[in-house]
């Protein structure tokens, strides 16, 4: 079949659905491309480029729409461009259909299938086609980027011969997609990182990327962790006070707030109120990602950058991935591609629209002249963050003893059966063999049971337990290679030394490997 991706007509919008490296995907599926004149010029990929790339460029859009089976775009299409648009033809971009109802009944009217990138279920299978996390990735990394630019010091902290620096004071309220890319950004550019999230299972997350988890002296059952579909489920209105309080308390002390709080289907929560902004530092920053939805900031102005009386910068810009078009058309060509790889199976160029697929029926909103949203739950369990195990009920101090006393009497118990079934199998032994292999068979015993000590009480903290292990038992083997090397036997020495060699090169190895591993984590 034949794919085409429109020229965004929305003012401001840089990214294209099909690039050039996406469509040589696409053409190993079986499908021929084609793109408008122009259509990835704002994202920096020239018409000679899909040329190059195999890709058709026709004039206009009217003339792309007529030739192609499914037509691919970023925003929404408008009505002109849905109208164009006829029966048996698949429209696959951002729909928002739970608040666009009228484009929903065109595209059925027209008989035309719509498949919303925007609802794309979040299981493990689909995360390779979930275009509003993609998405949300580049927004949270270039919310950071904008802050940055707007603040007008150091992220940093720095001692210099003019005096100290201190670092900046970061807040990323929400630890989802964005959150997390912003913390990721903050720390990676020296800011102290703070975050808050709703969802108190994400602490040890955000602690991991370096930043410092807001806790809420709260006793009530506040959250329900993750929602369906791995969102963060709404609070309790005493949790919401409990939070704004919280914030309040902050707001003095940050220089630059980034709010990514949304859920979908919703108003943005109001979540940075007036007073906050007020009670913030002159030079202070704003990011307000859920702008579009109406903001998490009371003062938040959408497509806007806005000062406050008090010297407070508030950015509403709607637009993020489209500010970095070049690596957000790239992502989301990729969501593309893979959700066309899923709807041709046979790699034939044949759209095969299995409404038994969960991710492609949850993400199709219109199909064979009806609309097919909402969708029903997927078969398999969301992507959502396991909740926390209860913690284990406090032991009194008498109640911690007699546990203790308890387990002692046990492990003796064990100790005492095993010494006597030792002590059995030595008599019956000693009864049968003769007294020069008796002692030698007691010093291999001996010889097992400290080794099995050695080797099991070997601390992991720089090594898998494997790797522990495997060196542990190696320096033994060289012990005892180091104690024959120096035997009369020219056998005795040969092996000796092949076994000094061979558990040398394990043992080196295994250092080698494990400061390749740390060195992964290490800071450039």
């Amino acid at each position: 079949m034949k794919v085409g991706a429109l020229r965004e007509v929305a003012e401001g919008e840089a990214r294209v659905a099909v690039t050039p490296s996406s469509a040589a995907h696409l053409k190993k599926l079986g499908h021929e491309v084609l793109v408008e004149q122009g259509a990835g010029s704002r994202a920096g990929f020239s018409d000679d480029e899909y040329r190059a790339a195999g890709v058709e460029v026709l004039p206009t859009a009217a003339a792309l729409t007529e030739a192609v089976d499914v037509l691919a775009k970023v925003r929404a299409p408008t009505d002109a461009e849905l109208n164009r648009m006829h029966e048996g033809q698949t429209l696959i971009s951002y729909i928002t259909p739970a608040s666009n109802p009228e484009l929903l009944e065109a595209a059925r009217a027209r008989g035309v299938t719509t498949i919303a990138m925007d609802m794309v279920p979040r299981i493990s299978r689909a995360q390779k086609m979930d275009a509003l996390s993609s998405m949300a990735n580049i927004a949270g990394y270039r919310a950071v980027i904008e802050a940055a630019a707007n603040f007008g010091r150091f992220f940093t902290g720095q001692v210099t011969a003019a005096g100290k620096v201190p670092p900046a004071k970061v807040l990323v309220v929400g630890a989802g997609v964005a959150g997390l890319a912003a913390i990721g950004t903050a720390t990676s550019l020296g800011a102290q990182v703070y975050a808050f999230d709703v969802r108190p299972e994400v602490a040890e997350q955000i602690e991991s990327m370096g930043a410092s988890f807001v806790y809420l002296d709260f006793a009530g059952a506040a959250q329900d962790g993750a929602a369906t579909g791995g969102y963060a489920a709404p609070s309790s209105p005493e949790f919401q006070a409990k939070q704004l309080e919280k914030f309040r308390e902050l707001a003095p002390q940050m220089d630059i707030v980034i709010t990514t709080a949304l859920i979908p289907g919703r108003p943005a929560p109001k979540l940075w109120t007036a007073d906050m902004v007020a009670a913030m530092k002159p030079g202070s920053v704003i990011v307000d990602l859920a702008a579009e939805r109406g903001g998490n900031c009371e003062l938040t102005v959408a497509d806007e950058k806005i000062v406050t009386e008090n010297g407070v910068t508030i950015i509403g810009y709607t637009d993020f991935p489209s500010r970095m078009g070049a690596q957000a058309s790239e992502l989301y060509a990729n969501n593309i591609r893979h959700f066309l790889s899923d709807l041709t199976p046979a790699k034939d160029g044949v759209i095969n629209q299995n409404m038994d697929d969960d991710v492609i029926r949850g993400a199709t909103v219109t199909h064979a002249g009806d609309v097919t949203f909402p969708p029903p739950p997927p078969k398999v369990q969301a992507i959502a963050v396991q909740k926390p195990k209860d913690k284990p009920k406090e032991l009194t101090a008498a109640e911690k003893r007699a546990a203790e006393i308890t387990a002692f009497k046990a492990q003796t118990r064990s100790q005492v059966t095993l010494i006597a079934i030792g002590a059995v199998l030595m008599l019956l032994v000693g009864l049968t063999a003769p007294a020069s292999f008796l002692s030698h068979f007691i010093v291999f015993v001996l010889a097992v049971f400290i080794g099995f000590q050695v080797i099991w009480n070997v601390s992991h903290s720089l090594h898998t337990p494997l790797m522990a292990i495997t060196n542990a038992i190696s320096s033994i083997i060289i012990l005892g290679a180091l104690m024959q090397i120096g035997s009369g036997s020219a056998l005795v020495v040969i092996l000796a030394a092949l076994s000094v060699l061979m558990a040398g090169i394990n043992i080196f190895g295994g250092f080698l490997v494990t400061r390749r591993m740390l060195a992964m984590f290490q800071k450039s």
